[in-house]
């Protein structure tokens, strides 16, 4: 039978999966809506910056150039480094611009025929059934559809772009009843740059959210318009922001990116030795958490604004929820440039909004809803299949259950890199990437669907019970060297890439540790 590849989208994930499914022979096809690659990166505000040191969030082949010197570096260079890993890797010949698919359906099987396997896609294999995919393409240029046939796709389409997260409230209190504009911090990010800062300049400015891309957007306003037009921020649950300098982060791999760090957490599948042990440290756990909290509340005024999370930091790195604060975030609170409002919610008004608790509004001319985007939608309307789209979101109540944080055990012939989080996402994807190529060259036999399904529901309990009410972001970010280890004995690798037992054990794993994985099977 044929193997054709399609890769829809042509962000990070998109080319590192492009990259190995060259390496492993395949001729993929890669769609991209817009007409440069790059994904979110592409849609950020001016002053957005990378949430990582830059050693750890990096090609495992392909390292930062010498000429980028800042360990955050800005968004715009973190745009030069993907493209210059395109252009080295050769990359571009695979790719098709202008070209968004509308959906995928997959024809040639029966969902009575299908529900009968007790084997992925009948056989296990990547291309073992009769079936192939679909793919209508909207050409943006011309607004020609075509429909394109693949054996195999692979969706790298992202979950924070595409679908906003917009909160719903009573018609009498929504955005139609004010006077001024409302729009998402998503239609902001992709406006140029001028336009932006023409926008914002000398307006009255409200933002919605408690997170990276509000607290950025404030820092911007802020910037814009000074004391005399301060920018408020309304925050319904604050999270644990860190500092770009200090103890936390100059530490912070030796305190929860390391073997013993993870040792710490109960994790999914693990033994009774392993599970003994967490429980042995579990007090170690809570009291690396709370150092984490107090320092914070040291070196922050969190205190001083009411802006205390009340979850612990262990959740919000369990949710991939940590982010950097931009350097002078709390200079422009002190000199009154950015107003914080912390509020369980808000409502329109003619004027602007009103906060629960307030009678006042706040006066606004705009109001910037940084409040998220709507992943799980997204990944379901590309399907038009709603037997399929049940697979992928069975319950409010249920993260979208991926086998090794790649493959939906029920829906044959896809893989999905990117959806899953962790906390540096770019060697997350890559390491995935190869797994899935090795899977789609038929070097990885995969398990029967139930044992997969019960694998994925062994990992939604551990994200339930670290990630608490935001385990829905599917995070491994805490069990990142676990879950490595799980795909590296999948590629008969070996999990155990440093030199020497304390090393393995405290040293922090970062992506340099899997350079040359593809080379070093056991």
């Amino acid at each position: 039978m044929e193997r054709r590849v399609v890769i829809i989208g042509a962000g990070i994930s998109g080319l590192l999966a492009c990259k190995y499914s060259v390496e492993k022979g395949f001729d993929p096809v890669v769609f991209e809506a817009e007409d440069r690659i790059g994904g979110v990166w592409n849609h950020t505000i001016r002053s957005t910056k990378l949430q990582n040191v830059k050693d750890g969030f990096r090609f495992s082949d392909f390292d930062w150039p010498a000429s980028v010197q800042e360990i955050f570096p800005s968004h715009t260079e973190v745009l030069d480094y993907v493209e210059s890993y395109a252009q080295h890797f050769n990359l571009y010949p695979y790719i098709k611009f202008h070209s968004r698919v509308i959906n995928i359906d997959f024809v040639g099987e029966s969902f009575e025929e299908m529900k009968t396997w007790d084997l992925w896609g009948g056989t296990g294999m990547a291309f073992g059934s009769k079936g192939k995919w679909h793919i209508t393409v909207l050409d943006t240029e011309t607004n020609a559809t075509e429909i394109h046939q693949a054996e195999f796709v692979i969706l790298c389409i992202g979950r924070f772009s595409g679908l906003p997260n917009i909160p719903e409230l009573p018609p009498t209190y929504c955005s139609k009843v004010f006077d001024g504009k409302v729009m998402h911090s998503m239609e902001y990010s992709d406006m140029e740059k001028s336009a932006a800062a023409e926008l914002i300049k000398g307006k009255r400015i409200t933002i919605v959210g408690s997170q990276k891309s509000a607290v950025d957007l404030a820092v911007e306003c802020a910037e814009a318009n000074g004391v005399k037009y301060p920018c408020v921020m309304i925050q319904r649950n604050p999270h644990w922001l860190l500092p770009g300098n200090g103890f936390l982060i100059s530490h912070f791999g030796h305190l929860y990116f390391n073997r013993f760090a993870e040792l710490r957490l109960h994790k999914p599948g693990q033994n009774i030795l392993y599970w003994l042990l967490a429980t042995v440290l579990s007090p170690l756990r809570w009291g690396i958490s709370k150092f984490s909290e107090i320092y914070l509340q040291w070196k922050l005024p969190l205190k001083k604004y009411g802006i205390v999370p009340r979850h612990s930091f262990l959740e919000d790195m369990s949710s991939c929820q940590i982010g950097m604060l931009p350097d002078n975030f709390y200079d422009k609170v002190e000199e009154g440039s950015i107003l914080i409002k912390r509020s369980q919610s808000f409502r329109f008004c003619r004027e602007g909004l009103i906060v629960g608790g307030e009678d006042k509004p706040i006066s606004s001319d705009l109001v910037i809803l940084a409040t998220g985007y709507k992943g799980d939608q997204k990944l379901k309307n590309i399907f038009t299949s709603s037997v399929f789209q049940k697979y992928l979101v069975p319950s409010p109540t249920s993260t979208i259950p991926l086998y090794r944080q790649v493959i939906h055990p029920r829906i044959p012939q896809l893989a999905v890199i990117g959806y899953t989080e962790g906390l540096a996402n770019l060697p997350s994807f890559e390491i995935r990437c190869q797994w899935l190529t090795n899977l789609l060259d038929g070097n990885i036999k995969l398990p029967s669907i139930g044992a997969m399904e019960k694998d994925t529901a062994r990992w939604e309990s551990h994200m339930k019970q670290y990630g608490r009410r935001n385990f829905w972001r599917s995070c491994v970010g805490t069990t990142n060297i676990w879950y490595n280890d799980q795909l590296c004995k999948d590629m008969n690798c070996n999990p155990r890439r440093k030199k020497g037992c304390l090393a393995e054990w405290f040293q922090p794993y970062g992506p340099a540790d899997y350079a040359g994985l593809a080379d070093q099977k056991r």
